[in-house]
């Protein structure tokens, strides 16, 4: 299995990466802190006096105006593949009252902010429900069925991704490149340079591998999906920290595409 294209906006938009919001008909785009809430709605954290708040003011009598989040991903290291970009857009309008504040509780989940103690005075909340939505990688745009956004969750490896894939550099690289060697079917000390795990997510880790100038991509599938970083730790730790005397463990199962004689599938691949 592999994230959806649905997942992928999903995890993107969340609110752990930092975005662009482009208003229509008024100038920009602008930096906003945003979030999405449990139902994939965006929730915008705005200054007051900003200019993302005079373009977000209605006019002619309006309670709402269309508005587009701009989301790029930001690879977790040197080499990484990016997941690409995603779009989504609505009906923006401001929260008051009782909304404003389940919405700011909906914020802090994510993006736990001192800002959210003045909504109402120094920043106002503002929500719009997805109508649309793109996700852009390797230059070619998709669109992804608003219902199917609804019902992905975001990956939640995504936000500890880097800080993960830098623990198995740095605590366990040795172990970690023979466990990789033993699962690809790669040569010990061979002309291959050593593979190493480029980015991760609930259902499996990209591994690449190969010489200098000709590095290959491999996808490894996990045995279950995973539902915080902690699983991680938990299913590689008979890999890395072995029992005296027990065999390799092998909880990992290798991705058909990247099996010999057949195609490799089209996530995270040039």
């Amino acid at each position: 299995m592999r994230p959806s294209p649905a997942e992928i906006v999903r995890t993107l938009v969340a609110g752990r990466l930092p975005g662009l919001v482009h208003v229509a008909h008024r100038p920009g785009p602008h930096h906003a802190r945003h979030v999405t809430d449990p139902d994939g709605r965006v929730l915008l954290l705005v200054g007051v006096v900003s200019d993302l708040a005079a373009a977000l003011r209605p006019v002619r009598g309006g309670s709402d105006v269309p508005a587009v989040l701009d989301v790029l991903d930001l690879p977790p290291a040197a080499g990484a593949p990016s997941l690409g970009r995603a779009w989504v857009s609505g009906w923006a309008a401001p929260l008051h009252g009782d909304e404003a504040r389940a919405a700011a509780l909906d914020f802090a989940a994510v993006e736990p902010t001192g800002d959210l103690l003045d909504v109402g005075t120094r920043f106002r909340l503002f929500r719009f429900e997805v109508v649309e939505a793109r996700w852009e990688r390797a230059g070619s745009v998709r669109r992804i069925d608003p219902g199917a956004y609804a019902e992905a969750e975001p990956d939640p490896l995504h936000a500890a991704e880097g800080g993960l894939l830098a623990h198995l550099a740095d605590q366990h690289a040795d172990r970690m490149v023979g466990y990789l060697r033993r699962q690809l079917g790669l040569a010990d000390g061979g002309p291959d340079a050593a593979p190493r795990v480029v980015r991760l997510d609930r259902y499996g880790m990209l591994v690449a591998y190969g010489r200098p100038g000709a590095r290959r991509r491999a996808r490894l599938t996990f045995p279950r999906p995973l539902t915080e970083p902690a699983d991680l730790t938990r299913l590689l730790r008979p890999a890395l920290v072995p029992r005296a005397g027990a065999p390799p463990a092998r909880w990992l199962g290798r991705d058909p595409s990247t099996t010999p004689g057949v195609k490799r599938g089209p996530f995270l691949t040039p």
